[in-house]
């Protein structure tokens, strides 16, 4: 295993996306507009930036033809638009074109939706030996002087060598729809601390302040623990595979990160999403 390079990125992204219907019908969630950029461009963005040079995304059936088409339609270079934008001197829109990232593209899919494990485990193949960021497709970083979150991640990843999972503060009051951590500090680290347990969507005293990302960097380890909660027809979460790991007394880091988290996993927060300027800088 390649110990500090995180070259691969996986993006499970087989949900139907029932919270945005009848949109989501037509659109994959991922697809809607956050600015002018659609939301899978910004987490697409943030792994080019983290080192990612090849991004696998795990879609269900239903998906398969829009993201084998549309998605790598977006994200390669399309050379007969540019010469057309070139002879009516459209420079600025050549310019945008030219942003958009272009990353190496696998597409893995997920049969049946059981969870993001099952969906982690898919691509196993593609992963081998080589650590990996997990990116889910609705969490957005902003760019602080650190970097967005996925850069902050890979940074501290090279130090730890271990799965580290992204960590962020909110009001005690809001952890009841999130993951959270039970975490001690690691000495001498000012934002690191050791995952010791993880309580799923705590209705009362939650076991700190942090609520988990969607951002991770993960081992290849991680695909034997999935292994072992699969089970015919059962979802798998991720976060069980977390605890087995726990348990079996390997280590688990979590890092708190620097900016802005911009969720988009329910209506109400993409639409809160339209208030925010600085995303329609360009």
């Amino acid at each position: 295993m390649s110990q500090n390079k995180v070259k691969i990125a996986v993006m499970p992204m087989a949900g139907i996306g029932t919270r945005f219907f009848p949109i989501s019908r037509l659109i994959p969630k991922e697809f809607l507009p956050v600015g002018f950029k659609p939301m899978i461009h910004y987490i697409a963005e943030e792994a080019i930036l983290a080192g990612v040079e090849k991004i696998i995304f795990v879609v269900s059936p239903y998906k398969e033809k829009f993201f084998n088409y549309y998605l790598k339609s977006y994200f390669s270079e399309d050379k007969e638009l540019l010469r057309s934008l070139e002879k009516e001197k459209k420079n600025e829109t050549i310019k945008t074109l030219q942003n958009i990232p272009k990353p190496k593209i696998e597409v893995v899919i997920q049969p049946k939706p059981l969870g993001t494990g099952d969906a982690i485990l898919r691509a196993e193949s593609k992963v081998k030996d080589e650590p990996f960021l997990v990116l889910f497709g609705d969490d957005i970083s902003s760019y602080p002087k650190e970097g967005p979150m996925a850069v902050q991640l890979v940074k501290k990843y090279q130090e730890v060598k271990a799965p580290l999972l992204c960590l962020y503060k909110k009001p005690k009051k809001e952890l009841y729809a999130y993951g959270v951590p039970k975490v001690v500090k690691c000495r001498g680290e000012k934002d690191l601390y050791k995952i010791v347990d993880i309580v799923e969507k705590p209705i009362e005293k939650p076991p700190s302040n942090f609520a988990l990302v969607g951002k991770y960097i993960l081992t290849p380890s991680v695909f034997n623990y999935l292994k072992k909660l699969r089970k015919k027809n059962e979802e798998i979460p991720l976060t069980d595979a977390f605890k087995l790991m726990i348990k079996d007394r390997r280590d688990i880091f979590g890092l708190a990160v620097k900016g802005k988290w911009i969720e988009c996993g329910t209506k109400e927060k993409w639409l809160d999403t339209f208030k925010d300027k600085n995303l329609y800088a360009n």
